[in-house]
Formats: structure tokens, C-alpha cells, sequence
């Protein structure tokens, strides 16, 4: 019914205004707010993304958590595209996006390869 998607349709909405508001609050980084998908393809002060989200994963976190995020030069055909971008979904809660852009900043600041 029409309801079910007009209720899914409010809640991304509302998941992705959280994430931008989050994303533009860090320094440096240039969240472009998306029209249609449920994911960010975000800019980020940081020297390489794919080295950058590898380091989240294997030395970062906050208390014992960390964020997975994809490096965006996977999704360009041109050679050295989205270097310093990543692709973030939006498909968690509010709460869980909340905490994982926390984590995200807080990873952002301790990045050894940060360009800012």
C-alpha cells in the first residue's frame, strides 16, 4: 500500500538529511545532498580514500567501534577519479548513523594521511 512507502520514503529522507548535516559539520569534507539514491559519494580531506578506509577498518576505532566505508575510485571508469571520495549508505537507523559519523570524525581527525 501506498502508506508503507510514503512511511520508507520519510525515513531515508530523514536518514540522509542526518548524514549530510553530519558530513558538512567535519571539516573538509563536501557532502553533495543526493535526489534520489541511498548512498553519499562524499569528498573527504584525506591523501587516499582507499588507504584511509582500510586504516578505519584495521587501525581505528572508538571505543572498540569503527565505520566501514567504500572508496569511490571503484565507481568511475576514469583512471584516478575519486581518490579522495568514499561511498557511505544511508540504510541504518538515525541513532546508528549518529554514532557512525562520530566515528567517522573522530577517525577523520586521527588520519595520519589527513590532507587538512
Amino acid at each position: 500500500p501506498q502508506e508503507y512507502f510514503d512511511e520508507v520514503i520519510e525515513e531515508y529522507d530523514k536518514r540522509r538529511k542526518v548524514m549530510v548535516e553530519a558530513l558538512r559539520a567535519m571539516p573538509g569534507v563536501v557532502a553533495p545532498m543526493p535526489k534520489g539514491a541511498f548512498y553519499l559519494v562524499v569528498k573527504l580531506p584525506v591523501d587516499d580514500a582507499d588507504v584511509f578506509a582500510q586504516w578505519l577498518l584495521t587501525d581505528f576505532d572508538v571505543a572498540n567501534e569503527t565505520v566501514m566505508i567504500a572508496p569511490a575510485n571503484g565507481f568511475y571508469s576514469t583512471p584516478g577519479l575519486g581518490k579522495d571520495e568514499v561511498r557511505i549508505a544511508y540504510v541504518l537507523n538515525v541513532d546508528h548513523i549518529k554514532k557512525a559519523m562520530n566515528i567517522l570524525a573522530e577517525g577523520l581527525k586521527a588520519y595520519p594521511g589527513r590532507t587538512i
